[in-house]
């Protein structure tokens, strides 16, 4: 019996994991008020055309979202079946593309429409803590799952290192209490989410501590306000920014990076891995 197209290209993951080199995760936000783009691939058509893009340019993931998380508040929810409608004509476009396809989303009922149509992946930006679901639904299908870092509210006077690691903390509890092995698990420090700018550039630097989990590690800096904290430029003019978060966090040990420019990240990495060959 063949393999379900979800288990397939989870396997594909793990592989890709196994290859010891930083792996590109595209963001394909299929929405009308993502921060970052403004709506610009809410049309399927367009949206299909840009997840062709970065997998020409060599992502190695494709993470697909329908409703904007927005880090720095401001976000519009939205029902599970206007997420799904919104996904319907693009998600299976985009597994059809052949690398594996994330998704991402907070609802269950989402990430169970969207592995029925092909996704590999789940991630869940309120790391197992917000739909009780989540860590079920991940169990049951044997699939991988990003757990990522958040807050309803940044608070300047915490030790926000401290409180990452606590949350992971409880998110792989609640995990073991579903049945869901950590090894599916990848964590996510969630830059930008509950976070002031210094918060997320404490976090950036906090990358090493996090691997005492023993988890492969996702960052996902691209284009967030701690970029303009320090270089101030609009969303899309953040990519130096993005690059050079993503460069020092694979230096650290982070396996993936979420990331908006995808051609300018994956050149990036492979000169980067080229010039460590060479010494």
């Amino acid at each position: 019996m063949t393999a379900s197209p979800a288990l397939a290209a989870s396997s594909r993951l793990a592989d890709l994991l196994r290859a010891g080199r930083p792996l590109v995760m595209g963001v394909l936000n299929v929405t009308p008020d993502s921060f970052s783009d403004g709506g610009k691939f809410l049309d399927p058509a367009t949206a299909i055309a840009q997840a062709e893009r970065m997998v020409a340019a060599g992502a190695d993931i494709v993470d697909v979202g329908a409703e904007s998380t927005r880090p720095y508040g401001g976000a519009e929810p939205v029902t599970a079946d206007d997420e799904i409608a919104r996904l319907a004509p693009v998600l299976p476009a985009v597994v059809a593309m052949g690398v594996p396809v994330s998704i991402d989303t907070m609802k269950a009922a989402v990430a169970a429409w969207a592995l029925d149509h092909g996704a590999a992946i789940l991630n869940d930006v309120w790391g197992l803590q917000r739909d009780p679901e989540m860590a079920p639904l991940a169990a049951r299908r044997g699939v991988p799952i990003v757990v990522m870092h958040n807050r309803e509210t940044a608070d300047p006077a915490i030790d926000i290192v401290a409180d990452v690691e606590a949350f992971f903390a409880r998110s792989l509890a609640v995990a073991a209490d579903a049945g869901l092995p950590a090894e599916q698990i990848v964590l996510d420090p969630g830059i930008g989410f509950g976070k002031t700018p210094a918060q997320s550039l404490a976090t950036l630097a906090a990358t090493r501590r996090f691997l005492g989990f023993g988890r492969p590690l996702l960052i996902g800096a691209s284009r967030k306000r701690f970029i303009d904290s320090v270089s101030p430029a609009p969303p899309d003019q953040r990519i130096g920014g993005s690059i050079a978060a993503h460069l020092l966090a694979v230096l650290d040990g982070a396996a993936i990076v979420r990331v908006h420019d995808v051609p300018e990240t994956v050149q990036a990495l492979r000169v980067a891995a080229a010039i460590r060959t060479a010494e």
